[in-house]
């Protein structure tokens, strides 16, 4: 399985269904008004952000049931009119997510029931999701990277230090204060890259995927300057007080912000992105910011409350150095059961992500489909870096029957699949009926 393989699923968040809780019956009559609402962003935008056309196939679905409203007819004939939309049930060995999807021979904008009930909120996420049903066809085809930097003090209190100062040229109104914000922002973020060599290509990757596409969710979203804005600073300010972790779910803020201030600096920049590059160096090209110069981050963060900032995250780090041991003890260093991944589809939650280095990352929460079955996790999974490998906690309960369970997780055996003994003593993967 290469990673490209598996992106289509990445970018979201667990469904409720894993998680075990209950939603709302579907209401058509209200999916075909949003889709309505979809149709009207589209048609206003008409193309012009990227070049493309964001309207097409749009899938909602509920989580507990896997009923599904459309916009349109399938190419399989599974879905059935119903009052002006189209209605039927998601299969089992589809996952379910907010995320670009191939299903029944259509190319779907895939998205959870129930949308926000915020208009702004509704409007962002139905088209930061069309933007990744397009994407691959803009050339700008998705990759992931593991930003582990971002779960240490050092690269989340840059992070946050960068995020404060972005939203302070956001909200000036003077052309001199925001680019001295801009730079700021810029200088915490080079600070960054300067500590962490890998950093730069790290961030880049997801930024150009999820900062992209948020960016074009506050763009197309949201009609007004005003609201634009208002939208791209109402990300600044959630992902810092919501998301436990930033590795993956930080592209979700600086996207809107550093797209805003590019349309203002650097016209036609959409365009340019295109052949390669990050939005970060493009601002800093256009507001000659050197990069490889050595501020001084101390003074700058005194603008933005850096002291008080620094003193949480020493605290937090306390706490998550106590996780981690725990998360090393349950995933590598005790028996685990290990199954590799080759055609996987995943949900996940994007901002509760624990790295543990070079072993890989942890998701508290996830549900994956592959090849072996299905497996639900709770507590705690270990992804591998180059996502081949899914490492959970050794079974209990014995190795028979296709119902397993282990600590934080449950699994479902496909037919033709047995558990098989591990290379350590305890540990456990899978195999095929006749295979090793």
């Amino acid at each position: 399985m290469s990673i490209r393989s598996a992106l289509p699923w990445l970018a979201l968040a667990l469904a409720p269904a894993a998680m075990g809780a209950d939603a709302p019956t579907i209401d058509p009559a209200l999916a075909g008004r949003y889709f309505k609402e979809a149709a009207q962003l589209c048609h206003a935008d008409g193309g012009r952000l990227w070049g493309k056309s964001l309207c097409g196939p749009i899938l909602l679905v509920e989580p507990a049931s896997r009923r599904v409203v459309a916009n349109q007819a399938d190419a399989e004939g599974r879905l059935r009119p119903e009052g002006g939309v189209y209605v039927g049930a998601l299969p089992t060995d589809q996952a379910i997510a907010n995320t670009a999807v191939d299903w029944a021979g259509v190319h779907w904008t895939e998205m959870l029931w129930p949308l926000k009930e915020d208009a702004a909120q509704r409007h962002t996420i139905m088209a930061h999701e069309a933007f990744h049903r397009v994407q691959d066809s803009l050339g700008l085809a998705a990759h992931e990277s593991n930003n582990a930097h971002l779960d240490t003090l050092e690269g989340r209190y840059t992070l946050q230090l960068e995020w404060r100062a972005l939203d302070a040229a956001l909200a000036t109104s003077t052309d001199t204060e925001r680019r001295a914000r801009a730079a700021d922002g810029l200088a915490f973020r080079a600070a960054r890259y300067r500590r962490f060599p890998a950093a730069e290509k790290a961030e880049t990757a997801v930024e150009r995927n999820e900062g992209l596409a948020e960016y074009t969710g506050v763009m197309v979203g949201n009609r007004t300057p005003a609201a634009q804005v208002a939208m791209a600073r109402w990300d600044l300010a959630w992902h810092p007080e919501n998301d436990a972790s930033f590795v993956r779910s930080f592209a979700y803020a600086t996207g809107p912000a550093y797209g805003l201030l590019l349309d203002r600096y650097r016209p036609g920049w959409r365009k340019a992105i295109v052949s390669g590059g990050s939005p970060a160096r493009m601002l800093a090209t256009a507001l000659h910011v050197d990069m490889a110069a050595e501020p001084e981050v101390d003074k700058l963060a005194a603008r933005y409350d850096g002291p008080a900032l620094l003193a949480s995250e020493h605290a937090r780090a306390e706490a998550r150095s106590r996780q981690m041991a725990k998360y090393q003890a349950q995933l590598v260093t005790g028996p685990v059961l290990k199954l590799p991944l080759k055609h996987m589809k995943v949900q996940f939650n994007p901002s509760n992500l624990v790295p543990l280095g070079d072993a890989g990352t942890v998701y508290p929460t996830m549900h994956v489909i592959d090849d072996w079955g299905s497996v639900t996790v709770d507590g705690g999974a270990l992804m591998a870096p180059d996502w081949s490998q899914l490492t959970v906690a050794a079974p209990e309960g014995g190795a028979n029957g296709s119902e397993l369970h282990g600590k934080g997780w449950t699994m479902k055996l496909a037919a033709g699949w047995r558990l098989a003994r591990g290379s350590r003593m305890g540990d456990w993967t899978v195999a095929s009926e006749g295979g090793q």
